[in-house]
Parts: C-alpha cells; structure tokens; sequence
C-alpha cells in the first residue's frame, strides 16, 4: 500500500462519511451477554492515513453493541505494580510517537468519567497484585489511536490499564482472567499491541509499500495456527516455538497483551474469532476477539 497523495484527507472522509454512524450504535444491554475481549493491532497515527485499516477497525465496533465502558492494556506502558491511568473525565493524551504533522499532536480524546471501572479493577485484584491509581497519566497511542477510530465521538469511559510484565505469561492470563467479570457488565477489554513488531529490521520497500518480510509472516502463520486451536500454552511458550521471533518481536511488549485477552475469555482455551488481518509496513495487523 502506496502513501496516499493528501494522507491526512483520509481521517477527514472517515469522520464525514463513516464516523457518524457510531452516534446511532446501540448501547450494551444484559440482554446481550458478556462482551467480547478483544486483542488489536493498534499502530501509529500513520493509522489515521489508511482507509482500509479504519474501516476494519470501525467496522468491528460497529458489530458490537457499544460498550459501557473499555479497559484497555496498550504495549506503550510498562509500570509495575499494576498501574490505572487517570479516570476523571477528559483523560489528556500522551504523544509518545514523532516525525508526524502536527495535527497529531493536537488531537485530543475527551472520554466520559471512568472512575467507577477505576474502583472496580482495583476490587478485583488480589492482595498481591496492588493497583497504583496514577490521576495525571493519560491515554498513550496504544490506546487512544485504535479508540479514536473505533469510538470517535469518545462517547465510552475509557481506563488504560498497565502492562506490569513481559516475561510472564501466566501472570497476564491470571490478570485477564481476574477482569473476565467486567465482561458481563458490558465492558469491553482490550490488549492493544500488534501481532508482529520488527520495526528495526523494516527495509524502505517493505515500510513504504507494504511489502511483507519473511519473518513477518512466518510468525503470523504460527500465531494464527495457535489462535485457531484455542493453544494458548503454545502461544505462552513462544521463546522456544515461534519462527522468526527475534525480527518478529525484538521487544515483545506488543505481544504480551494478547495474554490479558485470553486470561478474560470464558473459556481458558478459547478458539478465537479474527477479526482483521493483513498486513501494513509489512507488519501484521492480526486483530481477534475471544467467546
């Protein structure tokens, strides 16, 4: 996929010709069950500049009812113990990206009150798990770009939950299993991240025009095997059984909030339902969500 010749035209058509139709989504009720957990892809604000990857992304919350709230655990904060960011009304943003137009920088996300979803995340935490209230930190890309797409009329109370581990599965999964009540209540939980992340081994042809590396797709076959299996002791034991994860994931912390997605599935091996896949930069932008 080519730059567009007026990137930034593209989230300026989504908002006049889809984005209106969020206003009408009905709200979750119990008759509709447990909300789903999700796990997503979530990119730059190079995301605002495609308008296939909005279109899924929207599309997806549209065949949702609207939830009451979103908890949301993004790879951009690692803060242990386990850290909730502000809850008042009008969370700020956090800019953690460069090199865009300024635009960007000057977007904001003004969410509903999420402080009663603050106190009931901190309830349902062990003794041993604190949970540290942080009332100046606000929404990171992870959370708030994916959002901004799905929700844009920021019309949901929105928590950004922190990623207090990347080397523990098990602890993420007992974390997600912990919030799977919140699900029945109509909040909807999220791990933010991207199913593949080798940003430092991109050349320009795969950046620039999409074109997908080896590595990139072997891990997403591997993961998408796994997923489709409800194999999650496959997927938790990825040091030793994924291909290519030294360029897939250098870093894994975009990987690890999978782990929070299928601790809070009802069923502890969940076969999953993808929602997007495909690729952008050359990375795969693999999205699903758990029964």
């Amino acid at each position: 996929m080519d730059i567009p010749a007026h990137p930034e035209a593209v989230y300026d058509r989504f908002m006049t010709e889809q984005a209106p139709a969020s206003r009408n989504r009905r709200r979750w009720t119990p008759a509709d069950g447990p909300m789903p957990a999700l796990y997503l892809s979530h990119g730059s604000p190079a995301l605002f500049e495609d308008a296939l990857w909005m279109k899924e992304l929207f599309g997806w919350a549209q065949a949702l009812p609207k939830p009451t709230a979103i908890l949301i655990v993004s790879a951009h904060w690692e803060s242990a113990p386990l850290a909730l960011s502000a809850s008042g009304p009008g969370t700020s943003l956090v800019y953690d990206f460069g090199g865009f137009a300024r635009r960007y920088f000057e977007m904001t996300y003004e969410t509903p009150d999420a402080g009663a979803l603050a106190a009931q995340v901190a309830a349902l935490m062990p003794d041993d798990e604190p949970v540290h209230q942080h009332t100046h930190r606000g929404l990171d890309h992870g959370a708030w770009v994916p959002l901004k797409t799905m929700y844009p009329y920021a019309d949901v109370p929105v928590l950004q939950m922190s990623l207090p581990t990347v080397h523990a599965p098990a602890r993420l999964i007992d974390i997600g299993r912990r919030l799977r009540a919140l699900r029945e209540e109509g909040v909807l939980v999220i791990g933010s991240g991207f199913m593949t992340h080798g940003v430092p081994f991109l050349t320009r042809d795969q950046f620039v025009h999409n074109v997908v590396p080896d590595w990139s797709a072997e891990f997403d076959a591997w993961a998408a095997d796994a997923l489709s299996r409800g194999d999650v002791e496959t997927l938790a034991n990825y040091r030793s059984q994924a291909p290519a994860l030294h360029f897939a994931h250098p870093t894994v912390e975009h990987y690890m909030p999978l782990f929070v997605t299928l601790g809070a599935a009802a069923n502890p091996e969940p076969t999953v339902q993808t929602t997007i896949e495909g690729y952008r930069f050359g990375l795969s932008k693999r999205s699903f969500q758990t029964p």
